[in-house]
């Protein structure tokens, strides 16, 4: 093995923690490695950022940490779908505010965060999209 594969078997090992701390919410530990540099839009091979693994999950303060650290609330995924739309799909309706707040799109990617309130009953949240 070269020293090449062995560097990039590293950053793979640990792009995969940080993807881990964002799904599991570890706040604390992620703040450490932005500090560190980690960029707050990495992505993983399914075009999935930080923040959308978060979102997704349901973890307000990994959420509003990566908000914070200038994660982009817009960044959809190689699906087309957005963190917001994530949210909203998992019933995440404290995490749909703070996107919200932070300046998330509703319409943005497929489906958008409004289509999917719509789609799936969430009709309390459209009115949080205008607001």
């Amino acid at each position: 093995m070269s020293t090449d594969d062995s560097e990039a078997e590293q950053l793979i090992e640990l792009a995969t923690k940080v993807f881990d701390l964002a799904r599991q919410g570890e706040a604390d530990a992620l703040a450490g490695y932005l500090d560190a540099g980690v960029p707050p839009n990495l992505t993983n091979d399914r075009g999935d950022t930080l923040l959308m693994l978060a979102a997704y999950h349901g973890h307000r303060d990994a959420v509003a940490l990566l908000l914070v650290r200038g994660a982009d609330p817009n960044r959809a995924n190689d699906k087309g779908q957005t963190p917001l739309a994530g949210a909203v799909f998992k019933g995440e309706d404290e995490i749909v505010g703070l996107l919200v707040t932070a300046g998330a799109d509703p319409d943005a990617g497929t489906p958008s965060a409004r289509e999917a309130a719509t789609m799936f009953g969430k009709t309390e949240l459209l009115a949080s999209f205008d607001s």
